[in-house]
């Protein structure tokens, strides 16, 4: 596992950027480690307002503290240089998320990750176009089989308008 020193850094992404060309429209030099859980939390959506309009038309992903819960997601490493995009990204300096240090739970052991926890907390279904990012993304990087299913089992609020996934199909392609 890669320290510091490196000039790189840990993330552990459980939302949209659990899709790595999700995460790489702002964030080039995200690069796959591997996957793990988060325990004692669980994963939720909701936005920072009750009203707050977003890119995503819906809730987006946060976790919550929760004993005996787990979450799991992609462990990436990022260039130090792709700190400020990734805060940017998370809305950090809008106040919208802040940052937190988490253990991981991963087959090579424990590893401490940057992650982002949203402030003011209301809960709100996600849009389709958002679940269908964090369910091709835990797809794409092997995520548990059974929590693949509670992540498709999630509520949408059923918007058919434009979202930022039309900004990552053609990369899919």
């Amino acid at each position: 596992m890669s320290g510091p020193a490196n000039g790189r850094f840990m993330y552990f992404a459980f939302g949209s950027n659990l899709l790595k060309e999700r995460l790489q429209l702002a964030n080039p030099s995200a690069i796959f480690c591997t996957t793990g859980r988060l325990k004692d939390y669980e994963l939720n959506f909701g936005l920072w307002e009750k009203h707050a309009d977003n890119t995503w038309h819906g809730g987006v992903a946060t976790i919550e503290c929760h004993p005996g819960a787990e979450v799991w997601g992609v462990i990436w490493t990022l260039s130090n240089e792709n700190l400020a995009s990734l805060d940017n990204q998370e809305g950090v300096n809008l106040g919208l998320y802040s940052p937190l240090e988490v253990s991981v739970e991963t087959d090579k052991g424990m590893v401490l990750c940057r992650t982002y926890q949203m402030n003011n907390f209301h809960a709100c279904p996600p849009s389709p176009q958002y679940k269908q990012v964090v369910c091709l993304g835990a797809e794409q990087n092997g995520l548990p089989m059974e929590y693949l299913k509670r992540l498709e089992a999630i509520q949408t609020n059923n918007y058919s308008g434009p979202s930022i996934l039309d900004q990552i199909r053609p990369v899919l392609k």
